[in-house]
């Protein structure tokens, strides 16, 4: 990096052997932790939580609470630059540290349109992106007016839903009261069901210069909420690709965002694609790219944030993301083949349908670009 660069992009520029500090402590930190290192830069992990995944290939960790105001400043003040590494965060814990005088990339408009399925819902709506029908549901009346209107559909908790946790299918004639007091009596959203062809999704890098990249759209298999699997090539048309790429890159560029991100799509059986959630941070439809590009994700995310410039998504294979659930850690090292990649999260305990890991199957390289 050139001097005059270096001087013009002072306060924007992480050099190599900075600090970059994550807030979370989970899988998605300890892939970006380690994608960090291999590039030159240290990491600080912030987490609540003591011995969690990321901080145990962290340079240090700091285990406080996310309304620890003092907590956070003097973790601002070690770091060059933060994100964060879920979309569960509140966002005052992002407003402290940025009064600490620490950048955070990405900024807290895609943490705030992130977090709400309502908020959100509209806002991809706003920057010209369709969507399933929806209806916001604030009691039982809400939502038995929203079933005789859109049909078959899911009742989905506005806040903190993840995995296929906090939604419930109904169909019309179920007991609205009954559905509404099962999901705890919160803010709710309705979600019109969706016949669709496949699941897609865009995975995308925008840098601190809005240059943008984005890499071969996967297409994703969902059991019970939960990604099972991811595999490029998708089997969808050039032109339904196009569009998908198109609909992440302007979601990035709508939120000024700094970061890979993600928008999961659904491909309806007439060749049209309805928006159907977004991440603010690298995603599970994206491990993939670790293994099967000349740039993952993670390293990536990790260059866009520190402000350097964004390097080749070029995809050389065709590959299929497996994630391990629960007890499939446990043999994970027998199903891989010789053309697969293991990757464990470092998790402590086991439990039903947690992701404990991945294994993504390398197949037929692509010829070179």
């Amino acid at each position: 990096m050139s001097s005059e660069l270096r001087g013009s992009q002072a306060e924007q520029f992480v050099p190599p052997g900075g600090v970059i500090g994550i807030v979370g402590g989970g899988q998605l930190g300890r892939m970006l932790a380690l994608a960090a290192a291999r590039i030159g830069l240290d990491v600080h992990i912030y987490a609540p939580e003591k011995d969690c995944p990321a901080g145990r290939v962290a340079a240090k960790t700091w285990s406080a609470a996310y309304d620890d105001a003092n907590a956070l400043a003097n973790f601002a003040r070690a770091c060059d630059v933060v994100t964060f590494e879920f979309e569960n965060i509140p966002v005052s814990a992002l407003r402290q540290i940025e009064a600490a005088g620490t950048p955070v990339r990405p900024g807290e408009a895609a943490l705030e349109n992130s977090q709400d399925r309502l908020v959100e819902k509209r806002f991809l709506k706003s920057i010209g992106l369709n969507t399933a029908e929806f209806r916001q549901v604030d009691g039982p009346a809400h939502l038995e007016t929203a079933l005789s209107h859109l049909g078959e559909g899911f009742l989905k908790t506005r806040r903190a839903g993840y995995d296929g946790k906090g939604q419930i299918r109904l169909v019309p004639g179920d007991d609205a009261a009954e559905a509404w007091a099962r999901l705890g009596g919160v803010p709710a959203i309705f979600e019109q069901r969706v016949a669709f062809a496949r699941e897609l999704s865009s995975v995308v890098a925008r840098g601190l210069d809005g240059t943008l990249k984005t890499y071969d759209i996967p297409e994703n298999t969902h059991e019970t909420g939960v990604l099972r699997q991811s595999r490029v090539p998708a089997d969808a048309s050039p032109a339904v690709l196009s569009d998908a790429r198109d609909a992440g890159e302007r979601l990035a560029d709508a939120l000024d965002y700094v970061g890979v991100l993600a928008l999961e799509l659904f491909e309806t059986e007439d060749g049209a694609l309805l928006a159907n959630e977004f991440a603010p941070r690298v995603h599970n439809t994206g491990h993939w790219t670790e293994d099967a590009c000349i740039t993952g994700q993670f390293e990536q995310h990790t260059r866009a944030v520190c402000g350097w410039p964004l390097a080749s998504t070029h995809r050389l294979c065709d590959a299929v993301m497996e994630n391990l659930l629960g007890d499939e850690v446990s043999t994970s090292l027998e199903r891989a083949n010789k053309r697969s990649v293991t990757r464990l999260y470092g998790k402590r305990e086991i439990a039903p349908g947690r992701k404990m890991g991945h294994l993504t199957h390398l197949k037929h390289p692509r010829a070179s670009a």
